[in-house]
């Protein structure tokens, strides 16, 4: 690998387990295990899955008012965010289109935000600019590691560990200690299925990931299941599905937007493209992200063009990702179509090596959620 890559703590352990290693936002990352793709994400349904995504950037934010202060560069509710809960929200610029998603926990005495590796810069970054003036610390935090339990056996797993996590509930988030260590865990995940993401110091990272291995129902998973994972459940993963020249609305993520937020909220707007971004509710945006299953067994992959017939001369949309569904054993794909063509049942028609091949526009997600409620 190149130099100038950057490892996580868990690295030596990935190349102990026989990862395949590959660059992934400026980080060597496991993309499989001998296991191999496939079977490592049916692996996660039926059981549970453990991964490193220890690249992602956690960040501590602290001070007066921090909660409303970060509110002008989310549109989300974080100043009814009760303590103990974490809320999905999303960074806008001023054109409505998305920076960055992310998590926000509220801990307490300060949030914890966890945002994605390729964006962290750039997300501390905007953080800094904006909340320091205003009298907030922002921490990036390097002697942390973060893992993640997915899958229907995962309260199990980690129940054995510490029994309190069975009372956790979908983005409940706790203090639990775990391999010697303080843990700061959060029911959630990105796959579709019950399961805990884990913030643990890096000194205790290796023993805890070794601990969750030791179990039978828990198998190392890379890179590759994590993204037919997430795209089997309907989850957006940035600079692909969603972008810059997104919406949350045409992203299909209207949903994260909490009322008080919105038009004659309580806390109407104050977020960058505001304006925009509420109008949408009321006025629809001219592209949609929807669902789609292609016909056959050709997967349609990410930049392949839509058209609105079998014949048509110009390409309506396209695909943002797409592959196989292990657990619906056929391909899947999310893209962006005209709002008017975004309803389900519609066929479209896919372009895959000069070759038009139908396509059903259908409901996400593709597998139904596992989460705890």
């Amino acid at each position: 690998m190149a130099d100038d890559l950057k490892t996580t703590v868990l690295n030596d352990l990935h190349l102990s387990l026989g990862a395949r290693m590959v660059p992934f936002a400026g980080y060597e990352m496991p993309v499989q295990y001998p296991m191999g793709v496939l079977k490592e994400h049916l692996h996660t349904r039926a059981a549970a899955g453990l991964f490193d995504v220890s690249h992602m950037g956690q960040v501590i934010l602290r001070g007066p008012d921090v909660a409303k202060a970060l509110e002008s560069l989310v549109p989300v509710d974080v100043a009814g965010l009760a303590e103990g809960r974490q809320r999905y929200a999303l960074f806008t610029n001023e054109a409505g289109g998305i920076e960055d998603d992310l998590m926000i926990a509220n801990r307490g005495d300060h949030l914890f935000v966890v945002v994605n590796a390729a964006c962290k810069d750039a997300d501390v970054a905007r953080l800094r600019a904006a909340l320091e003036p205003r009298g907030i610390t922002v921490k990036l935090l390097e002697n942390r590691a973060l893992l993640a339990l997915q899958g229907p056996a995962a309260e199990d797993v980690l129940a054995e560990h510490h029994p309190d996590v069975r009372d956790m509930r979908f983005m409940d988030v706790a203090t639990v200690p775990l391999a010697g260590a303080e843990c700061w865990v959060s029911r959630s995940g990105y796959t579709g299925e019950d399961g805990f993401e884990i913030s643990v110091p890096n000194a205790a990272a290796v023993d805890l990931a070794k601990a969750l291995l030791a179990d039978d129902a828990v198998a190392p998973i890379g890179l590759g299941a994590r993204d037919s994972l997430r795209l089997e459940a309907g989850l957006c993963l940035y600079g692909h599905d969603i972008d810059t020249d997104t919406t949350p609305v045409s992203a299909g993520l209207g949903w994260a937007i909490q009322k008080v937020r919105r038009l004659d909220g309580a806390r109407e707007g104050g977020f960058p493209g505001a304006a925009q971004v509420l109008r949408e509710f009321a006025d629809p945006p001219a592209m949609r992200r929807v669902g789609l299953r292609p016909e056959g067994r050709a997967p349609m992959r990410e930049g392949v063009a839509l058209f609105e017939t079998e014949d048509a001369a110009g390409a309506i949309g396209h695909v943002t990702s797409g592959g196989f569904g292990a657990n619906v054993n056929g391909p899947v794909a999310m893209g962006y179509v005209p709002t008017p063509m975004a309803e389900t049942g519609r066929t479209l028609w896919g372009e895959v090596r000069g070759k038009r091949l139908a396509v059903t526009v259908t409901d996400l997600p593709f597998v139904p959620a596992g989460f705890k409620r």
